[in-house]
C-alpha cells in the first residue's frame, strides 16, 4: 500500500475508535509523540518513588510503613509496565534510561520538590496521585492499544494510592493533635500549586495538546483536566477542615466551576529546566541506582543466555533422536 493509503487507513481507525497496535502502520510523528509521552510517564513513576521512599524508615507505625512500602513498590511496577509499552514502539529501555540520565528526557516536575514531614505522604497520595488519576483514567481509552492496556492496571493501583493518602490526612486532621493538623495544612500549602501544575502548561502554550487530541492519544486538554481536579479537590479539603491556599478561589455559579488564582508558570518552567529544589538530587540518585544495579542486570542476562543455550541443546538432541 502507498503511504497516503496507509495514512487514510490509520485515520479511519482512530476516528472509529479502533486501537492502533504495535504492528500497525502509524505516522512517524505519532510514534515519536507516543515515545516521548510514554517514556516520560515511565520516568515519572520511577523518579516518583524517591520522595516517598525517603519516609519508609521513618513511618510512625508498622501499618503505615507497610502501606507506604507497597505504594512505592507499585510505582516501580508502573514504570516497568510503561517502559514495556514504549518498547513496542521501537525504542530500547537502555536508550530511554540514557535519555533520562542525560537530561534529554523529562519527568513530572512535581517530583523535584522535597518531602519535609510525614504529612507530605498524605498530600502526595491525595493531591499528586489524585492529579495523576484525573490525567490517566482517560488514557485507558487512548488510541494506542499497548499504552491503554498498561494504564488499566496502573489506574487501579493509583486509585488505592489516592485513597490511602487522603485517609492518612483524615486521621491526622480529625483524630490527631492541633500540631498534626497544622502539619497537614502546611503540606497542602506547599503541594497545592505544584499539583495543579502537573497537568501541564495552559492549552494556549502547550505545543503537543492539539495534535494529541486529534490522534486521540489525549481525550481532554490540560486546562479541562486541571479544572476537573480543582472542582473535586476543593470539596475534599473542606471535608477535613483544610483550606486551599488560593485567596482568589471562589465558586462561579455561571460556569458551575471554581475560579482560581494565577498559576506561577515561571516557577513551573524553572523546575522543568532543571532548577527545582531537588532536580540534581533526583537525577544523581537515579544514576547511582542504575550504576549500582549493573551487576544484577549482567547476572540476569548471563542466566537468560545459559537457559537459552540449554534449551537449544535440548531441542537439537530431540531432533537428532527423532531423525
Amino acid at each position: 500500500m502507498t503511504e497516503p493509503s496507509l495514512q487514510q487507513q490509520f485515520d479511519e481507525k482512530v476516528a472509529s475508535e479502533i486501537a492502533i497496535e504495535p504492528r500497525d502502520w502509524m505516522p512517524d510523528d505519532y510514534r515519536k509523540t507516543l515515545i516521548r509521552q510514554i517514556s516520560q510517564h515511565a520516568h515519572s513513576e520511577i523518579v516518583g518513588m524517591l520522595p516517598e521512599g525517603n519516609w519508609i524508615t521513618r513511618a510512625p507505625s508498622l501499618r503505615r510503613k507497610a502501606v507506604l512500602l507497597a505504594k512505592v513498590q507499585d510505582e516501580g511496577g508502573h514504570g516497568l509496565y510503561l517502559y514495556s509499552a514504549a518498547e513496542t514502539l521501537g525504542i530500547s529501555r537502555d536508550e530511554m534510561i540514557e535519555q533520562l540520565h542525560s537530561g534529554k528526557a523529562k519527568y513530572s516536575s512535581i517530583f523535584n520538590y522535597p518531602t519535609l514531614t510525614w504529612a507530605d505522604m498524605g498530600a502526595i497520595g491525595w493531591l499528586v496521585d489524585g492529579a495523576a488519576i484525573m490525567n490517566q483514567v482517560p488514557l485507558c481509552r487512548t488510541s494506542y492499544g499497548a499504552y491503554a492496556t498498561a494504564m488499566l492496571k496502573v489506574c487501579k493501583e493509583e486509585s488505592f494510592h489516592q485513597r490511602q493518602g487522603y485517609d492518612l490526612l483524615i486521621q491526622m486532621c480529625r483524630h490527631g493533635t492541633p500540631e498534626q493538623k497544622a502539619m497537614c495544612q502546611d503540606a497542602l500549602n506547599r503541594w497545592w500549586w505544584p499539583s495543579i501544575m502537573m497537568f501541564g502548561p495552559p492549552d494556549a502554550d502547550s505545543p503537543h495538546t492539539q495534535q494529541s487530541m486529534e490522534w486521540r492519544i489525549k481525550r481532554f486538554t490540560n486546562d479541562e483536566l486541571r479544572q476537573k481536579f480543582i472542582d473535586v479537590t476543593v470539596e475534599q479539603a473542606r471535608l477535613i477542615g483544610l483550606t486551599v491556599p488560593d485567596p482568589d478561589l471562589k465558586w462561579n455559579e455561571a460556569t458551575g466551576h471554581y475560579d482560581y488564582g494565577k498559576i506561577d508558570w515561571e516557577e513551573f518552567w524553572n523546575v522543568v529546566k532543571g532548577n527545582g529544589p531537588c532536580n540534581k538530587q533526583r537525577l544523581e540518585t537515579r544514576k547511582k541506582a542504575w550504576e549500582n544495579g549493573a551487576w544484577v542486570r549482567e547476572a540476569a542476562s548471563a542466566y537468560a543466555g545459559k537457559r537459552r543455550q540449554r534449551q537449544q541443546e535440548k531441542n537439537a538432541a530431540a531432533e537428532a533422536a527423532a531423525a
